[in-house]
């Protein structure tokens, strides 16, 4: 589906048609850095098209906000707790190794064809490691148990709790500040508390994180620089 901006700009948007949807949703798929239109039955088309002209100029105005992506190749510069890492290839070893600087410095074993592949990979178990000092520091703090803590690549959301105690993460949030992954953290433990976000559950925040607030900030103000990362 494609729609005209005021300007004139062609502005394509990916249809889905989502049956748990309970109206129309337009919104900015910032990974793939795409207009996305949401309709909960088929039947709807003509007013989701409708809907989607008539907020043409948000949609353009939201894609333009994205941050230029960047990619996992030699030289390249990403964000690895907050600060500038760069990625260097070479030829030595079976590992990555992390020169924790100034400036930080990633160095990953192999050729240029697998180099994403092994920075993705340290990345992930870096988010892990983190992550789950992170949970079990606040577990503690809060008297709870944990399940299963997995590392994805979600799009939505940077963390979920499970009814039975299991935790997932984005990979991304090791690209954040610590304070800022610490926090997503502290958030997740506390829905073992409350699995919503009540008054009560806020507490349990911010007795694990006196400042949750100043990471939620960053998360909703710099979130898109993390997705913008292209892997």
């Amino acid at each position: 589906m494609a729609v005209a901006t005021k300007s004139g700009e062609r502005l394509s948007i990916r249809v889905d048609i989502n049956p748990k949807a309970k109206r129309l949703i337009l919104r900015v798929d910032e990974c793939r850095r795409e207009a996305v239109a949401v309709a909960p039955h088929q039947r709807m088309l003509p007013d989701l098209l409708a809907f989607a002209e008539e907020r043409a100029d948000w949609l353009s105005a939201q894609l333009d906000k994205i941050p230029e992506g960047s990619t996992l190749t030699d030289g390249a510069t990403i964000q690895l707790r907050g600060q500038p890492c760069t990625l260097s290839l070479h030829g030595g070893g079976r590992k990555a190794v992390l020169d924790a600087g100034p400036p930080q410095i990633l160095y990953l074993p192999g050729d240029g064809d697998t180099l994403g592949r092994r920075a993705l990979r340290f990345l992930k178990s870096a988010a892990r490691d983190d992550l789950t000092k992170s949970v079990h520091n606040h577990a503690d703090q809060l008297g709870i148990k944990i399940g299963r803590i997995s590392i994805k690549d979600t799009r939505s959301r940077w963390g979920s709790c499970t009814a039975n105690g299991d935790l997932s993460f984005s990979w991304r949030l090791i690209m954040a500040p610590p304070d800022v992954l610490d926090y997503v953290a502290a958030h997740e433990c506390a829905h073992r508390l409350e699995m919503n976000h009540s008054p009560a559950f806020w507490a349990h925040v911010e007795h694990c994180r006196p400042d949750w607030r100043k990471s939620r900030n960053w998360l909703r103000t710099h979130g898109a620089s993390l997705h913008s990362l292209q892997v």
